[in-house]
């Protein structure tokens, strides 16, 4: 026996079954709710509860970012858009079709970010374009925040459940 096929014994490569996949998909909810709009939350409760040059800080950062985001999407959001489409749907076709784990896992990981990712152009086009009344802006990002983890709990389910069976369905001897 060769050192990879013992590598590979020793090792479960399937995604479902796969702590670090675990691990990633739980890094991945915990940043995206985190980071508003690139923001920091700990930096939004702050600045809501201080005031000052703390909300002047955000009112600044959020500048940036939804400026940077807007860019993005003006120069790149159509090549982003066919690109993340392309591969969506080749995930779904070789994950649900071809019963690849890999593909599903990552399309389990990547359709609903793409959500996220449309929601968050959204809040930083209404962001961009309104003048800065403060407490419309903590409303705004609060309500960002929430939808985003309203769809992480949505995703995290669906995907345990689907990894559940996955599991059961495959074995534990393969």
């Amino acid at each position: 026996m060769d050192w990879y096929t013992t590598v590979f014994e020793m090792i479960d490569m399937r995604s479902f079954s796969n702590l670090w996949f675990w691990i990633a998909l739980a890094v991945v909810w915990s940043s995206a709710s985190h980071w508003v709009l690139g923001v920091p939350y700990d930096m939004i409760a702050r600045a809501q509860r201080r005031g000052g040059q703390a909300a002047e800080d955000l009112l600044e950062l959020l500048r940036i970012n939804t400026g940077r985001i807007l860019y993005i999407a003006d120069e790149a959001g159509i090549w982003i858009v066919a690109g993340g489409t392309f591969f969506l749907t080749g995930f779904f076709t070789l994950g649900w079709f071809y019963g690849i784990e890999i593909a599903q896992a990552l399309f389990l990981l990547g359709f609903p970010m793409s959500i996220v990712g449309l929601l968050s152009f959204r809040a930083a086009h209404a962001l961009h374009t309104r003048d800065h009344d403060l407490a419309a802006v903590y409303k705004r990002l609060a309500w960002h925040r929430l939808f985003v983890r309203i769809i992480g709990m949505i995703s995290i389910f669906v995907t345990a459940m689907w990894g559940m069976y996955q599991n059961l369905n495959i074995g534990v001897l393969g």
